[in-house]
Formats: structure tokens, C-alpha cells, sequence
């Protein structure tokens, strides 16, 4: 699955659930996922917050088959920028 896939899996998620702030999942060479309030897309921009992981780290994610507080206790996922906003989505993708 790519990027848009995942972007498109989960773009019903964020419409609905009133996130304010900005985000960004890296996946390197893959691309990137850009959360802006209820607007979702590809197209990499600045954010308040960046995530960074594997695409495969991602699609367990959005499956629920690894738990974002797992991956960043492992080192699978690296938050840069205001870790509140990695908090708050993680209850919108966990």
C-alpha cells in the first residue's frame, strides 16, 4: 500500500474527528501523509508536528497491529516538532 492509499483510508478519520493542528507522517523515499485540521493530503508542507517511520510502521498503525505508543518506546517512530499534537492523533489513528 502506498501513501495515498493510506491517506485515502483514513481521510474519513480526520474529516470527522475535529483535530485543529497540523501534522506530517515521513516515510522516507515513500512520501509523506499531511494532516491540516480536517484536510488530509500528500503534498509535503510545514506542520506542527512530523512523525517519522517506515510506510510498512505506518500501515500496521492505521491497521491497529502496532500501537504508536509502541512503536515510539522502540524507536520505530521518531517525533520532531510539538509532541502534544503526536498525542493527540494517536487517538484518531491508534
Amino acid at each position: 500500500m502506498g501513501v495515498q492509499q493510506i491517506a485515502d483510508q483514513i481521510k474519513a478519520r480526520v474529516e470527522s474527528a475535529g483535530f485543529e493542528r497540523s501534522v506530517k507522517f515521513d516515510t522516507g523515499a515513500d512520501g509523506v501523509i499531511v494532516i491540516d485540521g480536517a484536510t488530509i493530503s500528500t503534498a509535503d508542507q510545514e506542520t506542527d508536528c512530523t512523525i517519522k517511520l517506515s510506510l510498512g510502521d505506518l500501515e500496521d498503525m492505521i491497521a491497529g497491529d502496532l500501537s504508536p505508543t509502541t512503536a515510539f518506546m522502540t524507536g520505530k517512530l521518531k517525533v520532531e516538532g510539538d509532541m502534544s499534537v503526536a498525542m493527540a492523533l494517536s487517538q484518531l489513528i491508534g
